[in-house]
């Protein structure tokens, strides 16, 4: 229940993010090229969204086993070998995220001591970079979610995307003549 509330958060903050840098985007493009006008504080608030963007999609590509990685070794060894191999690129990404979070929130905290606002935003510029260990914290959780899956034989190791085994399945399943269609 509250890991599906916490799925559904995430989803609509990123589309949301995502939205709303689109549209400001396009208002600007129209407020520039068609009245010569525009928003000054548009590029620096797309900055902030686009970085929200990221460091949230970062977890959000964890969790949807998006990431795209190069693992044609690793699959010639035996199940269990590729656990264990898995697990140890898990701890090394854990680790990486537990660093970052750290380095992360030591300047959350010097930027929150200097009190500076935004350039063009009125906002304190602490607050906007928050996406920052908000999005460490996020991936290190879901970086724990898979590691308990490998820990608990629910997973062969570290999950990524397999777009060439997915295409190699579709084109399996659909018949000679749709495939020339495309």
């Amino acid at each position: 229940m509250l890991r599906s509330i916490l799925h559904r958060v995430e989803d609509g903050l990123l589309a949301l993010i995502l939205a709303t840098m689109t549209l400001l985007t396009f208002v600007q493009v129209v407020l520039r090229y068609g009245f010569n006008s525009g928003f000054i504080w548009a590029l620096e608030a797309n900055f902030y969204l686009f970085a929200w963007l990221v460091l949230l999609g970062l977890a959000h590509g964890v969790r949807t086993r998006s990431h795209i990685g190069v693992d044609t070794a690793v699959s010639l060894f035996p199940p269990r070998v590729r656990r264990v191999i898995g697990f140890l690129v898990l701890l090394l990404v854990l680790l990486y995220a537990a660093i970052m979070l750290y380095g992360s929130w030591a300047y959350i905290e010097r930027l929150r001591i200097i009190d500076i606002e935004a350039e063009d935003i009125p906002v304190k510029r602490w607050i906007l970079s928050l996406c920052m260990p908000i999005g460490f914290a996020m991936l290190g959780y879901r970086l724990a979610q898979m590691g308990w899956r490998i820990v608990t034989g629910k997973s062969e190791g570290y999950e990524l995307a397999d777009e060439a085994g997915d295409l190699i399945d579709e084109n399996a399943n659909t018949p000679p003549e749709e495939r020339a269609a495309r």
